[in-house]
């Protein structure tokens, strides 16, 4: 249960702070919608698992976290914002075309996976692993390459 919790704070905290807030800090914001992203597959992999049982309102939650996550994270990296504590590598802004490929991907795979999961989200845990797992595909290839490990 607090799981669940956890992602609606992150996708409404992300949902009212992620516009305005984005202007003046895209690292914050961008972490923001990152944890957004996270909650969301810690939800999701939780149901996939058995561990939380599977409803349709929770997994459309899922996916329309992810989705809104993928859309908003695009254009938060601008020039200049891999300074500091980032967690991003400066590998992005030096490969942007392929840094570019790989969100696109994570946004087609999450807007697809959202909309399969229909107005009331998948049916069964079935349709819920076959709209989430190619989501989730798309999560590992990128952060392999252009995520920073942290200590």
């Amino acid at each position: 249960m607090w799981i669940r919790k956890v992602a609606c704070s992150l996708a409404i905290g992300l949902g009212i702070a992620g516009p305005a807030n984005a202007l003046d800090d895209p690292v914050e914001t961008r972490q923001e919608a990152m944890q957004s992203a996270f909650a969301a597959a810690g939800l999701g992999n939780a149901i996939v698992s058995g561990d939380i049982e599977y409803s349709a309102e929770d997994g459309k939650m899922v996916l329309r976290d992810l989705v809104n996550a993928a859309r908003a994270v695009g254009e938060l990296f601008p020039e200049g914002s891999h300074c500091g504590d980032t967690g991003a590598s400066a590998d992005i802004w030096k490969n942007r075309d392929d840094f570019d490929t790989k969100l696109a991907d994570f946004v087609a795979a999450a807007e697809q996976g959202c909309k399969a999961s229909g107005e009331t989200g998948p049916l069964d845990l079935e349709a819920f692993k076959a709209a989430y797992e190619p989501v989730l595909s798309t999560c590992r290839p990128c952060h392999e390459k252009y995520r920073l490990e942290r200590p």
